[in-house]
């Protein structure tokens, strides 16, 4: 067969979403057209675009949404802020996709693709890695972090039935405590004119939460965050969670809700109130609204933090893959 290989933009991207005809797999949020315009817009000086779309007569098999720096090519996207990533394919095309996609790369002088994080079910590992190595490419896949997640059954107390006996017992004493203190309102706010407001408290708890976290929200990350925010909720995606304690915000996470999955992103609470664990309920709430919206899968992200794993999230291992072109 004979395949085409060209340029396409971040709106070519997202026409081919949401064009029925296509039949590729946007796998998880960190690959839509919209998040990679935004960290785009925001860090993406010093690269050079390239997204390669390959195509078998008048349909896309498959796109590669890549940068070059030192011809060298990665995923848009830094790690920073985008916890895993991968190729976007028509499921059963991989291997054409790739034989291609590698033949085009080394046309153009590339000498290595630097792929990170991926996850094991990505195509990356499924896929490109065994088409590189059958070429005699050097590949190097290395274990960098994790991310943590779990599939959702279908009731709140189905789940907690899922914790052990003591982190079972120890969650339901904490929301006892917390509605024994006041009148206790969880809610989400998707879009509209009280968003803005939110995120300036979701800023104010992000940094007096924790100290790494106020070194990491410089003026550029949250220019970031501002742009991923007005345009996940122009999608529909965003869902910013605030619990409110006497009708004061005590904590909030903001998420994103994409294809059944709920992805935790990231989070703040005022440290006023760490006694009665507001940071640590505000993830409950969460994981017991999406349950009820008939979500499938709870997703706390990238990071081993203790209370993912309490709260009954299973570890996905993210890889560093490294391939040598020749």
């Amino acid at each position: 067969m004979s395949y085409t290989v060209f340029d396409s933009s971040l709106a070519d991207l997202e026409t081919y979403r949401t064009d029925s005809q296509q039949k590729l797999s946007w796998s998880s949020v960190f690959v839509l057209p919209d998040w990679m315009q935004v960290w785009w817009q925001v860090f993406g000086a010093g690269y050079e675009m390239s997204i390669r779309t390959v195509r078998d007569g008048d349909k896309i098999i498959g796109i590669a949404p890549l940068m070059i720096k030192d011809r060298t090519a990665c995923f848009i996207g830094g790690t920073d802020v985008c916890d895993y990533n991968d190729f976007i394919t028509v499921p059963g095309r991989e291997k054409d996709f790739f034989n291609t996609l590698l033949d085009d790369m080394k046309s153009k002088n590339i000498s290595s693709l630097e792929l990170k994080h991926v996850r094991p079910d990505s195509t990356v590992l499924k896929n490109l890695v065994a088409i590189a190595e059958g070429r005699g490419y050097e590949v190097v896949s290395v274990k960098e972090d994790v991310s943590v997640e779990m599939e959702l059954p279908a009731t709140f107390e189905e789940y907690l039935e899922k914790l052990d006996t003591k982190q079972r017992h120890e969650v339901k004493r904490k929301m006892r405590r917390l509605t024994e203190e006041g009148k206790i309102e969880y809610r989400f706010i998707a879009e509209g004119g009280a968003l803005m407001p939110a995120m300036d408290t979701f800023y104010r708890m992000f940094v007096e939460s924790r100290q790494d976290k106020a070194a990491f929200l410089t003026e550029q990350m949250k220019s970031y965050f501002n742009l991923l925010v007005n345009t996940m909720a122009e999608n529909g995606l965003l869902r910013l969670g605030i619990l409110e304690l006497d009708n004061k915000p005590v904590a909030e996470i903001m998420c994103f809700d994409y294809h059944d999955c709920i992805y935790l992103y990231n989070s703040g609470y005022d440290p006023q109130y760490v006694a009665l664990s507001a940071g640590l309920l505000s993830k409950v709430f969460a994981i017991k609204d999406s349950i009820e919206n008939g979500k499938k899968r709870f997703d706390f992200l990238k990071g081993a933090e203790t209370y993912k794993y309490r709260l009954g999230g299973q570890e996905v291992p993210l890889y560093r893959c490294r391939i040598r072109i020749k």
